[in-house]
């Protein structure tokens, strides 16, 4: 796997001081779980479908469950965007919509009549 890592060295020497520090065993290479994470959330993946190249599934999962719950990755972020020294407005989107391939037509009934159309009304 040529792209293995989704992070250089400078950029894991940047977010070390983010890391929770570690208690007792060392943990596993924090560039190579990361790039996991990565790799998993950009192509929408399900944990178990991670190359064997970053891991076990079950490590990947649980540093991320772990970090997202004691709030590593918002430390990141503001830590990261509060660095810069201009003043501008930062946007990020974390969303992710998936509508179902008939979701388009659900406000219309058989025969192309809108679902809420009024009748009109007798004389």
């Amino acid at each position: 796997m040529s792209n293995l890592y989704w992070l250089t060295d400078a950029q894991i020497e940047r977010l070390k001081p983010f890391f929770p520090k570690s208690h007792g065993k060392p943990r596993v290479d924090d560039r190579r779980v990361l790039s996991g994470i990565i790799f998993i959330n950009r192509n929408g993946l399900r944990w178990c479908d991670a190359p064997k190249e970053y891991g076990p599934a079950k490590t990947l999962y649980n540093r991320w469950k772990r970090w997202s719950d004691n709030g590593v990755f918002a430390r990141i972020l503001t830590g990261l965007s509060a660095e810069g020294t201009e003043h501008k407005t930062i946007m990020m989107d974390a969303t992710y919509l998936k509508a179902h391939r008939t979701a388009s037509s659900l406000a219309v009934k058989k025969g192309g009549v809108p679902a809420r159309s009024v009748a009109p009304r007798a004389a």
